[in-house]
């Protein structure tokens, strides 16, 4: 990973010369129709136009199982970070490992090359698996009742690393550290939550995440700061969801399970699209920088990379759509944002409306430089 050199001063800004140096200052991107090589001494990032900058942190997706020409070419301009694989886009591990490797070959051809595409899905278990027939078999739920759930929580962490780093993936949407809250809810009735008590969430997430992460795949916690008081038919991806709960329950119960995981150092945490009215009652959490910045950062001391949930999801629509709420997102501290509607337009919209947002001032330089720095020293360390 390159070294970020120390504060630039206004003499080193002028003695550079140039838009491309005024913007290094500002942390701004270079105009988006610029195209050169960062000038020596300064960031990395200062070659790539706006809509590269902020298109290292959006993550891409399409229909079928064939990834569109198109996408290949945002892919060489370096204007995607990332791409997340549904069950349509999967005939075979096969054909799965082949555009793996077409998309890493488009990648290879970019101007930010240097870091690998994130490659991800969510390969959680049980239910879950978008490689069909792949660890982990188990469900969180069969890991939480088993005989010995740690080694149970541990084998699947190992083998969803094992599954995903064999087709290319990188990265997992996984684990769920909800607390369920009643049988059969929202979490419970697909088996995605460990448990009703936090502390063994906490501990079984910390198990899985240290041995995925072991397998050089970056692991997820989701979905801060946890959807188990959400109904069987409390949604996020079809409509709003309210969980009004007790500040100190969310805290102390849901908030909890995310802090053996974050101690065990997990590489990504998810937010979620519930709103909760004693900590923020105007945003739900991944547009909320009262949990974006003050739970998860500065109470929890989370220091990795963030990512929204579905931009597409109905519990957000009332925000604008899924661009606009892109940017109410990075406004509130997120570092990559995730277009999963299986729409090329979705990611590309995207990237535009952040680098508008960027170049108008409507986004803060600084947090948008570390935000990207957060996510280049991520990639950095996938293969």
């Amino acid at each position: 990973m390159p070294a970020f050199p120390a504060p630039i001063s206004r003499r080193t800004v002028l003695g550079a010369g140039g838009v491309i140096a005024a913007s290094a200052a500002l942390g701004l991107g270079v105009p988006r129709t610029a195209r050169a090589a960062a000038p020596a001494g300064l960031p990395w990032h200062v070659g790539l136009t706006s809509e590269q900058q902020v298109g290292q942190r959006v993550v891409f997706s399409y229909s079928g199982p064939t990834p569109p020409d198109e996408l290949l070419q945002w892919i060489r301009d370096g204007k995607v970070g990332g791409l997340i694989f549904f069950g349509e886009n999967i005939v075979s591990l096969e054909q799965i490992a082949d555009v793996v490797t077409e998309l890493r070959q488009a990648h290879a051809q970019s101007p930010t090359a240097s870091s690998p595409l994130m490659l991800m899905t969510d390969q959680e278990g049980g239910l879950i698996r978008r490689l069909r027939g792949e660890e982990p078999v188990l469900s969180e739920k069969q890991i939480g009742l088993s005989a010995d759930p740690l080694a149970e929580a541990t084998h699947a962490g190992a083998g969803a690393g094992a599954a995903l780093r064999n087709v290319g993936m990188n990265m997992n949407l996984a684990p769920v550290l909800d607390v369920f809250r009643e049988e059969g809810n929202f979490d419970d009735r697909f088996g995605r939550s460990y448990s009703m008590d936090p502390q063994v969430c906490s501990t079984l997430g910390a198990a899985f995440v240290r041995a995925q992460q072991a397998t050089g795949v970056a692991a997820t916690a989701k979905h801060f700061p946890g959807l188990g008081a959400a109904t069987r038919d409390q949604n996020t991806d079809l409509g709003p969801v309210v969980l009004d709960l007790p500040a100190d329950e969310i805290r102390d119960v849901d908030e909890f399970a995310f802090t053996g995981p974050i101690a065990a150092g997990v590489d990504l945490v998810m937010t979620s699209w519930g709103l909760y009215p004693a900590i923020d009652p105007e945003f739900p959490a991944g547009l909320s920088e009262r949990f974006v910045q003050g739970e998860l950062r500065h109470r929890l001391h989370f220091a990795g990379v963030t990512i929204t949930d579905a931009l597409e999801a109905g519990a957000i629509d009332a925000f604008g759509d899924d661009a606009q709420c892109a940017v109410l997102a990075a406004r509130a501290g997120m570092d990559v944002l995730l277009c999963s509607a299986r729409d090329l337009a979705q990611g590309q919209q995207t990237v535009e409306a952040l680098a508008s947002a960027l170049d108008g001032g409507r986004l803060n330089p600084g947090q948008a430089v570390s935000a990207l720095r957060r996510v280049h020293r991520l990639r950095d360390r996938l293969f």
